[in-house]
């Protein structure tokens, strides 16, 4: 605890207490004298429970950049998710290796939906491999939008699944513009594989302060931080 405090420039109590937040958000253990982080990602469906009005905060906003008529490349993160049910009744082509965002927008005969190929990662829901590479070379969009695991102080977007990498990275090089989608959890968050610099990124809707360190390093970078509306309790 001491040294984490001394590393992070802070008190023992913050420490403390942000270590407790953490831990109730499933994204350490706290052990004797401080925290170890679980690597291994939440199943979709119990990730998909945590800071969901923050998530949906974080979808409305990322929704309002979306014009009708536009192509949008969705991932396979839970906040993505989210956004995709902000979609309804709008003149879109969505393509994704999502399959909540699929069933979630299957039956919407207003969007054109493609379905990446691939693996099926159940725990994940979401479709990965070679497969999916492969797709996303053939295709082109105006936006990507795409979550992580975790940024690192000076912007690196991470993940802790190596094998979902090559697909997120061929996303990025498929849209025009890329949007991070990240809650206040991922700061710093988890991961220990790097999915792009903070340079890839064109604009992160996040609930994070503005005056987090992590987003002056993106400003700096060049990335534009947008702040969401204060969260509402999600229907």
């Amino acid at each position: 605890m001491a040294e984490l405090a001394e590393r992070l420039d802070s008190s023992a109590a913050t420490i403390r207490r942000d270590l407790l937040k953490l831990e109730a958000d499933g994204l350490l253990t706290r052990v004797h004298g401080g925290a170890v982080i679980d690597e291994e990602r939440a199943p979709f469906d119990e990730a998909a429970e945590v800071l969901v009005a923050e998530k949906d905060a974080i979808a409305a906003r990322a929704a309002t950049l979306i014009e009708d008529g536009q192509s949008i490349i969705l991932d396979s993160g839970t906040t993505v998710h989210r956004l995709a049910r902000r979609l309804h009744g709008r003149r879109l082509t969505v393509i994704t290796n999502n399959l909540a965002v699929y069933d979630e927008l299957i039956g919407d005969e207003t969007i054109d939906l493609m379905l990446l190929g691939g693996m099926v990662i159940r725990e994940s829901r979401m479709l990965d491999g070679f497969m999916a590479e492969d797709n996303l070379r053939q295709v082109h969009a105006d936006w990507l939008f795409m979550g992580a695991c975790g940024l690192r102080p000076g912007g690196q977007v991470m993940d802790t699944t190596v094998a979902e990498v090559p697909a997120r990275r061929a996303m990025i090089a498929a849209g025009d513009k890329v949007v991070l989608l990240a809650d206040r959890s991922k700061f710093p968050g988890t991961g220990m594989v790097k999915i792009c610099d903070p340079e890839d990124l064109d604009a992160i809707v996040t609930d994070a302060p503005e005056d987090d360190a992590t987003c002056t390093s993106l400003r700096e970078a060049g990335v534009t931080v947008i702040p969401t509306a204060p969260a509402t309790v999600d229907g």
